[in-house]
């Protein structure tokens, strides 16, 4: 065949006017296609409607004939506090109801003092009634509810299983879910503070302060195996400091709860403290000061909290650690710790509990600390300085508390040369720190593409100044990749579906510290579900992708990669307070503020038959 030079000539006219794409490595490959493609046939067959409900009916899950213990019981466990507990009961505090006239005045601890904690935070815009002020007994789930909703039509098509003892379960925090802040004795966190400075907020919250029976009935008709919560320093010691007394009613609350999640045949995991520090240790300060790093100013830095929260944290292990297998004992420290003295008061801190934990109590149980990291990413991993801004995000982020307590190591020199008064720690302090966590724990919502500032970073790090908003950690932190596509599909707010990241992350974690990994917290805030009608907040597809596309990454980290992922926890098991307002719903339950009615979203059921189809014992 001859071709005209006219003919090749309009054949490039046309290729210079259109990019065909064509991929240099192939399309994707479809490993589950195992024959050959079949020939199709055609033919007719009678026609007939169906209608194919799968209903899972609630039942009810049988009490424990026996409860694992994992250290001794608190008439046993109480010889070993540092300060012998002398507890008391307050009452409640309503704004406009509530006079401070008890005769007590000369009591530092009494009804007069109690009272005067609330009324000297100056709440403006208060409101703590809610619908309830007792505990509600449960009542079983209609198996109505319970009904499975359509499949999405792409799926998971992995064939791996979780290990046998592989955790998961639900979480929340108190200050998110509880309400009922100021009565029965809780004092006064910073959070009631912090949100009150911006606006109003609803501090009835989800009312589990009084719904808990229930919230732990629904849970455990879905079939989940762990319930992860927090438990509210100042719900337990109002006055925060050691010495004082100890709130009966509080540990009344917990102990019961404890109790109903065994019952229920589920486990409990336990929080000592998710950002809702006492306000005595903010109280004299300019809460809203500018920090060092992280959010806020939580306290950790004052001089009297690592002995206060030692002191706390010995008073809730004596009631509780015989029943608990799981405890955390902070929540994503890095965001409140304000400055170099109150992240290194949280690593002596945690260490002093870890082994009153093992040591003094002979605890059985698993306990560790939990930090915040969406994972840094080079922007290009073939650019040098993209990688060296990666590994600073996670030396700041993650090697500030994660070299102490894993690996016995100093600070990185990225902390040392960048935080204000940063001062190595001697060997006598790396060797008590070192080894003091059981996992480690982490809240992977999503993954950031990280380059280097265009100043590079180490005139970032010398350019401590208000108008340098890169520092500390100084890289700069993207949301979209190299060739500028978002790095996944987004939320309402920072968090991308962004599963393989994830799985590197894991892969980051395990082989840097050398510790099981603990997925915390991971959720999905889908965009503009606050403002749908019922029906649509329910089948909440987004969030099952999000769901299913992470815990099978999990499942390929484990068999694939031998990472030791021990459990994943998602956030959360309700629509709840994002410290700041409740549009950014992270749910697996819708909540009506006005009922306090709970409804089961989709991503709930699929992302129990996703784990329950892959458990041994299915």
């Amino acid at each position: 065949m001859r071709v005209s030079v006219s003919s090749i000539s309009l054949v490039a006219t046309i290729a210079r006017a259109q990019q065909l794409f064509i991929t240099t490595t192939g399309y994707s490959e479809r490993p589950q296609c195992t024959q050959s493609p079949a020939s199709p046939s055609y033919y007719f067959q009678p026609f007939s409607f169906t209608l194919n409900d799968t209903v899972r009916y609630a039942t009810s899950v049988p009490s424990p004939t026996s409860t694992q213990t994992y250290a001794p019981p608190y008439s046993k466990a109480v010889k070993h506090l540092s300060t012998n507990p002398v507890t008391t009961t307050w009452g409640s505090y309503v704004p406009e109801h509530t006079a401070i006239n008890a005769t007590d005045t000369d009591d530092p601890y009494g009804q007069a003092a109690w009272s005067s904690l609330w009324h000297n935070v100056k709440l403006d815009n208060y409101t703590t009634t809610g619908l309830y002020s007792t505990t509600v007994s449960p009542t079983p789930i209609p198996s109505s509810e319970l009904v499975l909703p359509p499949k999405d039509y792409f799926g998971p098509t992995d064939c791996y299983n979780f290990p046998d003892d592989f955790i998961f379960g639900v979480a929340g925090s108190a200050a998110q879910v509880e309400g009922a802040v100021a009565l029965e004795g809780r004092g006064p966190t910073i959070q009631e503070k912090l949100v009150n400075l911006t606006r109003p907020k609803n501090y009835v919250t989800a009312e589990n302060y009084f719904l808990y029976k229930q919230d732990i009935q629904r849970l455990a008709s879905m079939g989940v195996k762990y319930y992860s919560f927090s438990i509210p320093w100042a719900r337990i010691l109002p006055f925060a400091l050691p010495g004082t007394p100890v709130n009966q009613e509080g540990i009344q609350h917990y102990d019961d709860l404890i109790n109903a999640v065994l019952d229920a045949g589920m486990q409990p995991i336990v929080t000592l403290i998710h950002f809702d520090s006492p306000w005595t240790f903010v109280s004299s300060d300019n809460v809203t000061a500018t920090p060092d790093f992280g959010y806020y100013n939580g306290g950790y830095q004052n001089e009297t909290f690592v002995d206060a929260f030692v002191n706390y944290a010995e008073i809730v292990l004596s009631h509780y650690a015989d029943r608990v297998p799981i405890w955390v004992t902070f929540n994503e420290p890095w965001l409140y710790s304000f400055n170099f003295a109150g992240a290194n008061n949280v690593i002596h801190a945690h260490a002093r509990v870890y082994h009153f934990y093992h040591d003094v109590l002979k605890a059985t149980g698993k306990m560790g600390i939990k930090f915040n990291d969406n994972f840094g990413v080079p922007r290009d991993p073939e650019n040098p300085g993209d990688v060296r801004a990666a590994n600073r995000f996670q030396e700041i982020y993650l090697g500030l508390f994660g070299n102490p307590i894993f690996l016995g190591k100093q600070y990185p020199d990225a902390v040392l040369q960048t935080l204000p008064g940063a001062k190595p720690l001697s060997k006598k302090e790396l060797h008590y720190i070192s080894n003091t966590a059981d996992f480690f724990g982490i809240d992977p919502y999503t993954a950031t593409s990280v380059s280097q500032p265009a100043e590079g970073i180490d005139d970032c790090v010398a350019n401590h100044t208000a108008a340098n908003s890169l520092w500390p950690v100084c890289v700069v932190g993207e949301t979209t990749n190299v060739y500028g596509w978002n790095i996944g599909y987004r939320a309402q707010s920072y968090v991308y579906i962004t599963p393989t990241y994830l799985r590197e992350f894991l892969n980051y974690l395990w082989n840097t510290f050398r510790t099981p990994v603990l997925v915390g917290e991971f959720g999905y805030p889908v965009f503009g579900e606050a403002e749908k009608e019922l029906p649509d907040q329910l089948f909440d597809t987004p969030r099952s992708i999000y769901y299913l596309s992470f815990m099978s990454e999990i499942l390929k980290a484990i068999h694939e990669d031998g990472v030791h992922v021990i459990g994943a926890l998602a956030w959360s098991w309700v629509d709840n307070w994002e410290f700041g307002d409740y549009a950014q719903q992270f749910g697996m339950q819708v909540l009506n503020h006005t009922t306090q009615q709970r409804y089961f979203k989709k991503s709930f059921f699929d992302l129990v038959d996703f784990v329950g189809t892959r458990q041994s014992s299915a």
